[in-house]
């Protein structure tokens, strides 16, 4: 299938790859800790194989783990795993006008590969929007990269969990890893917006049930960075305006006292109708005019 591809493609490709390299340690971390926990929980190595292969979202395959073991009624854990992944919508969202020329199948298999990581990759191009060559292919390279690295881990921690003990911290390690990744993608001031918003909400939420702190801060980060954009958008064309004003302003000529509109009458220049008799053009000359 790679061999099939165009040059241009399989170079997109392989950007996509090296693109998405330096977050492969905290994936796998990741990856490997959602697989020991997943093993370790009431799931049978059967259960949680599938669950690693068909969910694809360590937030969400972390949060229900507990409500399993609880015995809680399936919706309980459907709405959480609905709250974790609703950051997804927005990757979707944001997603749609890249490749909204693409069938409703293959849009839908994008969005199964998308991820965190992926997207704000993705984003920090700043692809134009619609058809471009190489723009999937991008975004494959990067998806299969993130998809590999994420199964090989969970299914090497789901299989050789007991030969990782608990104290290791391995999650604190994805945690960190993850970290110089998000980051790098601080560019602008309504992402630091976003971010510090994001972050605050989802300590002060962190106690709600159903995982909800993530959501809000979903939304909290996404209200700041609009909130950010439309202002200075405002003090952007404020600046515009007056700055344009001072241009004209200093184009045109000013009016002062001493030089008024409407200078003051000099009889000295007034032309009376005798005058125009005592005109030097000779009726001749005035003929040959005409």
């Amino acid at each position: 299938m790679f061999d099939r591809l165009s040059d241009l493609n399989r170079r997109a490709f392989l950007d996509g790859v090296k693109t998405l390299s330096p977050a492969v340690p905290a994936t796998f971390s990741w990856g490997l800790v959602t697989g020991i926990a997943m093993a370790k929980s009431v799931l049978t190595v059967p259960q949680a194989l599938g669950m690693s292969l068909a969910a694809y979202a360590g937030s969400s395959q972390l949060a229900v783990l507990p409500l399993f073991a609880a015995k809680l009624p399936l919706w309980t854990i459907l709405l959480t795993a609905a709250m974790v992944n609703l950051r997804f919508v927005i990757f979707s969202a944001g997603l749609a006008p890249h490749f909204a020329y693409l069938p409703l199948r293959r849009r839908l298999v994008l969005g199964y590969f998308n991820g965190d990581i992926i997207y704000l990759m993705f984003q920090k191009r700043n692809f134009p929007t619609g058809y471009q060559p190489g723009k999937e292919a991008f975004f494959w390279g990067m998806a299969a990269t993130s998809w590999s690295s994420w199964q090989v881990s969970s299914i090497a921690g789901i299989l050789l969990a007991s030969l990782f003990p608990d104290n290791w911290g391995l999650e604190l390690a994805g945690t960190l890893a993850l970290i110089p990744l998000i980051v790098s993608t601080i560019a602008t001031r309504s992402t630091l917006a976003a971010v510090g918003v994001a972050s605050v909400i989802a300590l002060v939420a962190l106690d709600l049930p159903y995982r909800l702190s993530l959501p809000l801060a979903v939304a909290a980060a996404l209200l700041a960075g609009t909130f950010v954009d439309v202002m200075a958008e405002k003090l952007g064309a404020g600046r515009k305006t007056s700055g344009a004003a001072r241009r004209m302003e200093t184009a045109a000529p000013r009016l002062t006292d001493a030089e008024p509109v409407n200078p003051p009458f000099d009889p000295s220049f007034d032309i009376q109708p005798s005058d125009l008799d005592k005109s030097p053009v000779s009726p001749k000359s005035t003929r040959s005019a005409r």
